[in-house]
């Protein structure tokens, strides 16, 4: 148990990238006041949490309903987790650490939480590391 918690831990850390993403948030909020930014902050990473806990719960049934094994979505989710590298290492500027004025945008909703936080890599993750196992690994995955 205490393996898989660090591999998950380690997988979450390496996918969301924290870090950037600090870069990312401060560039987007730095004109708000601090409570704006806390708000922001916890607004983005409560509606993370959900979506990660959706996913991790359901991702067995999801599974189930469009037939997809766990070493198919292992070798997608590699090929997601090399992209991202791939990315990273060309230095290339995304669109979505850009904000977008669309007036009503919430940008703890969009880019924030998702995708930043959780993209598609993350709820890849989470569904291959809750798919593993039980009800233990789901919760693992989700604390």
């Amino acid at each position: 148990m205490a393996e898989h918690a660090i591999t998950v831990f380690l997988a979450f850390f390496a996918i969301m990238n924290p870090i950037a993403n600090t870069a990312v948030f401060a560039g987007l909020t730095g004109d708000k006041s601090k409570a704006e930014q806390r708000h922001i902050a916890t607004k983005a990473l409560i509606i993370t949490f959900v979506i990660i806990l959706l996913f991790a719960a359901l991702g067995k049934s999801i599974f189930d309903l469009f037939g997809i094994t766990l070493p198919a979505l292992r070798i997608t989710g590699g090929i997601l987790v090399f992209l991202v590298g791939y990315h990273m290492l060309q230095g290339s500027n995304s669109k979505l650490h850009t904000e977008q004025d669309d007036g009503d945008s919430d940008i703890a909703v969009s880019p924030l939480a998702v995708p930043l936080l959780a993209g598609p890599g993350t709820i890849a993750t989470a569904m291959n590391y809750s798919a593993s196992g039980g009800w233990a690994a789901i919760s693992i995955t989700c604390l």
